[in-house]
This record gives structure tokens, C-alpha cells and sequence, in this order.
């Protein structure tokens, strides 16, 4: 669960040198503390003020400038980042290029668009403090990056890795499903020894990296042994004499998805939080993309 929240219902802690993170449990962002100013990493709604709050602390511990100077945006997804407009016009806003387009087409004033963007790397230097930006491709949005403090052993990934627990609901409502299962390897591939995941109220360690990659390779494996082995008969015998084609295909998808669930469930409950409440509604999205992404479409194969 993590650290326990104070009485203004943040924590806010240092993961090693000036490198610090805040979170309220739900949501966690990172910030840099440097001699010129603050570097921000993402700014949750939830957490909101607390940001300003948990910043001051640090500063006021370390003697360092409580200006927030930076603000890096992981992605453009507003859960995330918006209480950006929090820190004014003045602070300079970090992204991938297409976290500047998806803004602008938002027109979100609590989300303004960056005003320095990268296309593959950046790395940002303040102070004598050192973050370097990457994008690796689309996976949980279009525009989510990696960002690595290589001086502080830390990685910070929004949407991927969940230390702790499964992934959110239909696979963290990722956009690109290959492309965030890639983001596992593409993220256990960094040396890093600290993540900021941006979601609940703890970091996390490579075991936790190690534990999420073997959910989604059992999962998966489990779905397509799922498409191979259930017979959609009864499916067709309920609603084919309606004719209602969606009701047929949707009961074999929920069928599907709870019969490759079940024993993913099973083995993790207890290991991870909240298998129980989301590995169907993971499996029904691991479903989709097999079929949609990989072509593996079972008894609806083109026939011959």
C-alpha cells in the first residue's frame, strides 16, 4: 500500500540525492530539485496543490530554490498532468511531439501544450541535475514516455508497471496492447532500481517488474489456449435463431475472456492486488488485441 499519507494527504519522500517523489496513494508524480529550480514529472489532478506543498518540504530541507521551473509531461492523458496549469505561464513544459498535438486538440486550459517537444530522445539538464526523455513508440497512448534519472538509479513510466497490483482494468486502457506489452521489456531493459509508475502509493523494485511481465505472459498464453479450446456452439445455439450476430459474438468473447481468467486469477490472488477484480476484464482486452493485432481469431478463421 505504501507509506502512510500525512495529514494534508500527500507523501512526499527522497529516493536518493535530490531526486524526490509525491504521491496520495492513488497517484504519484516526481520532481528534481536542482540549484537553478524545480524539475516536475507530471502533475495529477488529485494530488493537485499537494504538488506545491510536497515541494516545499523537500526545498525546505535541502536549501535548494522552490521554483518550479520544468514541468515534463509522460503523456497527455489528464489524470496525469492536469493540474499543469497550476504553475503558471512562466514554467517551461516538456513533451513528445505528439503530446504537444494530442493538447492542442483538447484545448484542455488546465493541460497547456508543451513548449519545448522531442521526437526520439531529449535530455534536459537544470542545474547541474540531469533527466534524459525517450520515446520508445506508442504503447499505453500515443505519446507516453520513459523518463530516466540515471544519476539517481530511478525510471519513471507512466501506465506500465503497477508495483503491487495487476494492471488497471482492460490492460491500463492502453491504446497499442503490443506496444505496452513491449514497454515491460522495453522498461526492465533501463538499470534502473527504483520506478515511479505514476499510479497507487508505493515504488517499485525490479521484482515488481519481473512478477507484472510473468501476469501478462501467463495471461496471455492463457487467452490463447482459451480461443483454441472453447467451442462457440453454444453461442450460436442461444441467439443464432435471432439472428443477433452481436449477442452470438459477445457471448463467446465473455466466455472466452472468463475461461482464460480463471486460473490467471487463481495463481495471483494473494500475490497481486486486485487480480480478482481485473484479470477478466485484462483477458477480454488481451482477447481483442489477439484477434485484431495478431490475427489469432479461432473458430471465426476465414474458412476454406
Amino acid at each position: 500500500m505504501g507509506p502512510a499519507l500525512n495529514a494534508d494527504g500527500y507523501f512526499v519522500g527522497r529516493i536518493k540525492g535530490h531526486r524526490y517523489w509525491v504521491t496520495d496513494s492513488n497517484y504519484q508524480a516526481m520532481f528534481l530539485t536542482t540549484r537553478e529550480g524545480v524539475v516536475l514529472v507530471d502533475a495529477p489532478p488529485t494530488i493537485g496543490h499537494n504538488l506545491r506543498r510536497a515541494i516545499d518540504e523537500a526545498t525546505r530541507a535541502n536549501g535548494r530554490p522552490a521554483t518550479v521551473t520544468h514541468l515534463v509531461y509522460s503523456h497527455s492523458h489528464a489524470d496525469h498532468i492536469g493540474a499543469s496549469s497550476l504553475f503558471g505561464e512562466k514554467v517551461i513544459r516538456v513533451g513528445h511531439r505528439n503530446t504537444r498535438e494530442l493538447l492542442r486538440v483538447d484545448a484542455d486550459p488546465n493541460r497547456p501544450a508543451p513548449t519545448e517537444i522531442f521526437d526520439r530522445h531529449h535530455v534536459l539538464q537544470v542545474g547541474g541535475e540531469r533527466l534524459e526523455l525517450t520515446y520508445h513508440g506508442p504503447n499505453h497512448s500515443p505519446d507516453n514516455i520513459f523518463i530516466h534519472a540515471p544519476d539517481h538509479d530511478t525510471l519513471m513510466v507512466v501506465d506500465v508497471l503497477f508495483p503491487g497490483w495487476v494492471p488497471f482494468g482492460n490492460l491500463a486502457v492502453s491504446q497499442n496492447i503490443p506496444g505496452w506489452i513491449n514497454a515491460h521489456d522495453v522498461a526492465m531493459s533501463y538499470p534502473w532500481k527504483t520506478l515511479v509508475g505514476g499510479h497507487l502509493g508505493r515504488l517499485g523494485v525490479r521484482a515488481d517488474g519481473v512478477i507484472q511481465k510473468q501476469y501478462v505472459t501467463d495471461l496471455e498464453d492463457s487467452v490463447r489456449a482459451a480461443i483454441k479450446s472453447l467451442d462457440p456452439t453454444p453461442c450460436f445455439q442461444k441467439y443464432g435463431a435471432s439472428n443477433n450476430s452481436w449477442a452470438i459474438f459477445k457471448a463467446y468473447l465473455n466466455a472466452a475472456a472468463q475461461l482464460a481468467a480463471t486460473p490467471i486469477a487463481a495463481k495471483y490472488t494473494g500475490t497481486l492486488a486486485a487480480a480478482d477484480v481485473f484479470t477478466v476484464d485484462n483477458a477480454y482486452t488481451m482477447l481483442e488485441s489477439l484477434r485484431i493485432d495478431a490475427g489469432v481469431l479461432g473458430p471465426f478463421s476465414t474458412r476454406p
